[in-house]
This record gives structure tokens, C-alpha cells and sequence, in this order.
């Protein structure tokens, strides 16, 4: 079972590589641009199957070349280690 953060430091490098803060939730989103939709497919595709085994789903829009993700635990009605996990992984995976 999750925990809600306790350690808000976690999320510093998240921030540095484009992370925000969601107003008015307790939640992190970035925006992903890639070169086509192929890539922004392929891209959703590599990061559904980390979140399918991580039993954590993201919260993302994908209109032609562009991803926006959100993430938030709702078990815990905010961020834990699942939320910066992913998007490690994410970040990781857009290279």
C-alpha cells in the first residue's frame, strides 16, 4: 500500500527537469513533445506497461505530438514514492 509523502525533497529533481506543481492539488504534471505522433504513441506505450506493472496509472492527454501527464496517488489522496517512480521512468524513458 502507497503512503502519501512525508519527504517532499524527492520531488526537487522532478522540478529541475520540468515537473510542476498542479494548483490545488496534490500533484505533479509535465508536459512531453515529441517529433510525431509515432513517437508520442511509442513513448505512452513503453510507459503503460512501467505503470501496469507498478499497478499506477497516470492521468494523461495526448493530442497528436504532445503527452500531458499528471500524477497523483489516489489511494492517498495525494503524491508517494508511486508518483515520483513514474515519473523517473517517464523522464527516463523520453530520454
Amino acid at each position: 500500500m502507497a503512503e502519501k509523502l512525508s519527504d517532499r525533497s524527492a520531488l526537487d529533481p522532478l522540478l529541475e527537469t520540468g515537473w510542476q506543481m498542479v494548483e490545488g492539488r496534490d500533484a505533479i504534471a509535465k508536459t512531453f513533445v515529441f517529433k510525431d505522433f509515432a513517437a508520442a504513441f511509442g513513448w505512452m506505450t513503453g510507459c503503460a506497461l512501467i505503470a501496469e506493472k507498478m499497478n499506477h496509472h497516470p492521468e494523461w492527454e495526448n493530442v497528436y505530438k504532445t503527452v500531458k501527464v499528471t500524477l497523483s496517488t489516489h489511494d492517498v489522496d495525494g503524491l508517494s514514492d508511486l508518483d515520483i517512480r513514474l515519473a523517473r521512468a517517464m523522464d527516463r524513458l523520453a530520454g
